[in-house]
C-alpha cells in the first residue's frame, strides 16, 4: 500500500488547465511535436506551517512533474524525483524530522517544466505540478492545496539548448526577487495562490528506488591568467559548480565547463558530445552565490571575471547514486597494475556515473537506455550488492509496453525509439539477477512478462523461425564505425527487412533463457529451441568456411556477426570456435566495442579462459587506451575519437568490472 495523499496536484496559473499532451507512439510513425510553448519554467511554492512542538518524527511525501528541489527552512532536503510515467509516476518519501522545529516552519519547493522532447524526463507533455503531505508525529500538518503561495523565478533564462535537446544552458541572475526564496525570512507578500491542476491524471506510486547523495569536491588545482581562472577537479564527475563571489550588481561571469583541455591548455568548453558548455551569472552587489538548477558533466571548469570580482568560494557538488563497494579483484588478476588501472577506472565511472536511472551518457542525452543499461546495471549490482537499479531498469522497461508490446528502447520519457536487440538482452539481466540475488518471487513476476514480450517478437517478426521485417532498429554494434561493414542494411528509422544473424544469435538465446527460467520455477518449457536451432544454422552457416553470414541473402561474414553466435554457444562446434578465434585474433578486441566486447568476454568467462579474458582486457587499443588518453571515466568508444560525438563519460564500457570482481564468474557465468 502506498501513501494516501491528502494534498492535491497544483501548479500556477499557467498550467493549470493545460490538457496533458500525449508524446508516445511507435518510432516509424514519425510524429513531430512543437516545443515552443512552455518551456524552462522555474515555479516557485512556499507554504508556512506553525507546530506547537518540534515533532520527534517527521516525513514528507513528495513530487513534482517534471521535477523539485525541497528546502525546509532555508535547508537543501533533496531533490527527485527518479523519472517515471505519469501513470505510474514517482514519489518521494523522506524524513525530515532533523529540518522541523516549533513555531513556524518553511516549506519551498522549486520545481522545473523543462517541456522539451528529449531522453530526460517525460515532458513536453503540458503536466506540471506539485504534490506534496508533511505528516509530523503521525498528523498530516501541511498538504499541497490553494494555500500554497507561487511565483516564477526569474533569475533563470535560457541561453541556448545542448544535445539533443536534452537541456538549457543557464543564465542565472543572482540580482532576481525570488533569489533567497527558500529563507524563512523571504518575503512573499507579491506572491499568487497556487492553482488545483484540473487536468491532472498523474497515479502515483512510491519510488522504490533511492535518493541521490552529494558530495563536496575542492579544486585539484587552480590556473589564474589575466581575468579567467581556470579550476581542475581531477577527474570527471557529474554534478554543480557552487560559486560564491564579490561585485556589483549587473556584473556578468562568464562560465566554461569542459570534460578536456585543448593540446595547448585551454579547456574544450565545445565537448566532443555535441554540447557548448557555456553559461553565465549574473552578479547582485555584494556576495552572490551561484544556484545552478541543471547538471552537467564536466572537470575542469573557467570562470572569465569582470574587474574588481573577487572569488570567495568554488567547489564541485558531485551529485550520483549511493554506492558501497561490496567485492573486490579476482585475486588471480589484483596482482597486475595495469588491471588495477582499468578496476579503479570503472569504479570512478560507476560511481559518480550512475544516477536517479542508468544513463549510457552524461551530457550529450541523459537518456535512460534499455541495451547499455543492462550491462551497467549488472555492474552496479555486481561492485555494491544493490540490486534497486537493475529492478528499475526491468520494471520501467516492462512499462513501455502500453506504447509497444515489444518494448521502447528510452524509459520515463518523451523520446520515441526502439531498437531490436535491447529488450532481448533484458531477459538475460532478468536471469543473471536471480543467480545473483536467489530472489525467486522476483523471477515469478517477471517470467509471465517475459513470455508476453517474446510473444509479441514471435507474432509480429517471426516468418519460418527467423526474425526478419523488424521496424525497430538493429543497431549490431556502436559505434557505427566497429561495424566491420556488416553487410545488412540496419539504417535507423526504417524497417529491417532481412534476416540477420546478430538479432536472430539474440532472440534465440533469450528464448533458451526463458527455458532456463521456466526450469527454475517448475514450469513447462516455453517453447522448442530446436527449430529455431535449425533455421538458424541453415540460413547463416558456411560449411566450408565455419562462420556465419551476416544474413540470409548474403555472404559477408563479421567479427561481430559471429560475435553473438560464438558467446551464446549456440553451436557447440569446434570448428567454428577455432574459426572464431583465429578471425578475432587478426583483428583484437579493440575493434569491436560496446556490445560485441562484452559478449566475447561472457564466453571467455563462461569457459574460465582467464588467459584470453586478461589478453583481451589489457589489450593497449581498448581500456588502456582511455587511460592514456587521461580518461577518469570510460568512453563511449575506446579513443576519444573514435565516435564523431563521442562522450567521455559513458557507463557502458565500465561493465570491464564485471570480469575482474571476485564474484561474477561463480554467479553469473
Amino acid at each position: 500500500m502506498g501513501h494516501d495523499f491528502k494534498g492535491k496536484w497544483i501548479t500556477d496559473g499557467e498550467f493549470f488547465e493545460l490538457a496533458p499532451r500525449n508524446v508516445f507512439f511507435k518510432q516509424l510513425e514519425r510524429i513531430k511535436l512543437p516545443c515552443e510553448e512552455h518551456r524552462n519554467r522555474h515555479i516557485l511554492f512556499r507554504k508556512r506551517v506553525t507546530l506547537d512542538t518540534t515533532p520527534q518524527n517527521a516525513t514528507m511525501y513528495i513530487t513534482a512533474d517534471d521535477y523539485y528541489k525541497l528546502y525546509i527552512n532555508g535547508r537543501f532536503v533533496a531533490q527527485g524525483p527518479s523519472p517515471s510515467y505519469h501513470f505510474q509516476y514517482n514519489y518521494n518519501v523522506l524524513d525530515v524530522s532533523d529540518f522541523l522545529t516549533d513555531g513556524e516552519n518553511v516549506i519551498a519547493v522549486h520545481t522545473l517544466y523543462q517541456g522539451l522532447i528529449n531522453r530526460v524526463w517525460q515532458s513536453g507533455d503540458n503536466r506540471h505540478g506539485l504534490l506534496f503531505d508533511l505528516v509530523a508525529d503521525g498528523k498530516t500538518v501541511a498538504v499541497s492545496d490553494e494555500s500554497v503561495l507561487t511565483a516564477p523565478h526569474t533569475a533563470y533564462t535560457e541561453m541556448s539548448e545542448v544535445g539533443y535537446h536534452t537541456q538549457f544552458m543557464e543564465r542565472y541572475d543572482s540580482r532576481a526577487a525570488e533569489v533567497g526564496f527558500e529563507a524563512p525570512l523571504f518575503d512573499d507578500a507579491a506572491w499568487e495562490n497556487a492553482r488545483l491542476h484540473r487536468t491532472s491524471d498523474h497515479t502515483v506510486a512510491e519510488q522504490t528506488s533511492k535518493m541521490l547523495v552529494f558530495e563536496d569536491k575542492p579544486p585539484f588545482s587552480i590556473t589564474k591568467e589575466g581575468d579567467c581562472v581556470t579550476y581542475d577537479f581531477g577527474a570527471c564527475y557529474v554534478g554543480y559548480l557552487r560559486v560564491s563571489a564579490k561585485g556589483k550588481a549587473g556584473d556578468r561571469v562568464r562560465l566554461r565547463f569542459a570534460q578536456e583541455l585543448w593540446p595547448d591548455g585551454r579547456i574544450r568548453h565545445e565537448l566532443r558530445a555535441n554540447c557548448v558548455y557555456e553559461e553565465e551569472w549574473v552578479l547582485a552587489d555584494g556576495i552572490s552565490v551561484l544556484d545552478q538548477f541543471d547538471y552537467k558533466s564536466f572537470r575542469y571548469a573557467e570562470l572569465l571575471l569582470p574587474e574588481g570580482v573577487e572569488l570567495v568560494d568554488v567547489h564541485f557538488e558531485a551529485r550520483h547514486y549511493p554506492f558501497r563497494l561490496k567485492t573486490a579483484m579476482r585475486p588471480e588478476f589484483a596482482d597486475d597494475p595495469d588491471l588495477q588501472r582499468i578496476w579503479k577506472l570503472c569504479l570512478h565511472t560507476q560511481k559518480y556515473g550512475v544516477q536517479e536511472v542508468i544513463q549510457d551518457c552524461m551530457e550529450r542525452e541523459k537518456g535512460f537506455y534499455l541495451g547499455d543499461g543492462c550491462y551497467t546495471a549488472l555492474t552496479y549490482m555486481l561492485l555494491s550488492g544493490d540490486d534497486s537499479m537493475v529492478k528499475k531498469l526491468i520494471d520501467d522497461a516492462f512499462a513501455t509496453e502500453f506504447i509497444s508490446d515489444t518494448l521502447m528502447t528510452c524509459m520515463d520519457c518523451s523520446f520515441m525509439q526502439e531498437i531490436g536487440e535491447y529488450p532481448l538482452m533484458m531477459i538475460y539481466l532478468i536471469m543473471w539477477h536471480y543467480r545473483i540475488t536467489g530472489d525467486l518471487a522476483y523471477l515469478q513476476y517477471n517470467y509471465p512478462r517475459v513470455v508476453r514480450l517474446l510473444d509479441a517478437y514471435q507474432k509480429h517478426y517471426e516468418q519460418e523461425c527467423l526474425l526478419k521485417n523488424v521496424d525497430k532498429w538493429c543497431v549490431v554494434e556502436w559505434p557505427k564505425n566497429f561495424q566491420h561493414d556488416y553487410a545488412v542494411d540496419i539504417t535507423e528509422g526504417k524497417v529491417c527487412e532481412e534476416a540477420h544473424v546478430s538479432l536472430n544469435a539474440y532472440y534465440i538465446e533469450a528464448v533458451k533463457t526463458a527455458n532456463r527460467m521456466a526450469g527454475v520455477l517448475s514450469l513447462s518449457p516455453y517453447r522448442d529451441e530446436a527449430p529455431l536451432l535449425d533455421a538458424f544454422k541453415a540460413a547463416f552457416f558456411d560449411g566450408e568456411a565455419h562462420l556465419f553470414n551476416d544474413g540470409e541473402a548474403n555472404d559477408h561474414k563479421s567479427l561481430v556477426g559471429n560475435s553473438f553466435v560464438y558467446a551464446f554457444n549456440h553451436f557447440e562446434d569446434k570448428e567454428f570456435d577455432k574459426a572464431f578465434l583465429e578471425m578475432y585474433d587478426s583483428q583484437g578486441i579493440h575493434t569491436l566495442s560496446l556490445f560485441c566486447t562484452f559478449m566475447v568476454l561472457y564466453r571467455f568467462a563462461k569457459d574460465r579462459n582467464f588467459d584470453r579474458m586478461k589478453q583481451a582486457l589489457l589489450d593497449e587499443g581498448a581500456w588502456l587506451r582511455i587511460l592514456r588518453e587521461d580518461g577518469t571515466a570510460t568512453f563511449e568508444g575506446w579513443g576519444k575519437d573514435t565516435k564523431k560525438n563521442g562522450s567521455l563519460f559513458h557507463l557502458t564500457m565500465s561493465y570491464a568490472a564485471v570480469f575482474l570482481c571476485d564474484t561474477a564468474l561463480d554467479e553469473i557465468f
